[in-house]
């Protein structure tokens, strides 16, 4: 069995990418923070269950489920596949309740707000695959 096999480090490995892509689409919000017209990004949430194998029962509990693999959509011949973006994750539409007169609805305190959070949610899910690691050496008695 791989080490890509198990649920819990296939989701944290998951989350990890998500919060790296994340980064890149609230890097571009600041960047065009003074560009006319432009709305800021946002990636939704990864369905972690659902990326970890996982099912809902319907009653708030888990059962074991297989998902299909993910692969990432080439939505323009001239793209490359798996080359920066999104990787794959869906874009949030959340409108924004603040638009400058230029018609700009980036808030720069949000973003950096939504930054911070997302580095202390990624170092989180860094801390728990490296602990996850080491429980796997610990269980096959390599140090």
């Amino acid at each position: 069995m791989a080490i890509g096999d198990l649920k819990l480090v296939d989701a944290l490995r998951t989350k990890m990418q998500w919060h790296q892509a994340r980064q890149r689409v609230i890097a571009e919000n600041v960047a065009n923070a003074d560009t006319p017209r432009y709305r800021g990004k946002d990636l939704k949430r990864p369905d972690l269950p659902a990326a970890a194998g996982i099912a809902a029962d319907g009653r708030g509990g888990l059962r074991g489920a297989r998902v299909a693999a993910v692969s990432l959509a080439v939505t323009q011949p001239g793209h490359s596949a798996g080359l920066g973006g999104s990787r794959g994750f869906k874009s949030d539409a959340t409108p924004r309740f603040e638009v400058t007169p230029n018609g700009n609805a980036v808030d720069i305190e949000e973003e950096m707000t939504k930054s911070a959070e997302n580095q202390l949610d990624y170092q989180t899910a860094a801390s728990l695959y490296q602990q996850s690691m080491a429980l796997i050496r610990t269980a096959l008695g390599r140090k």
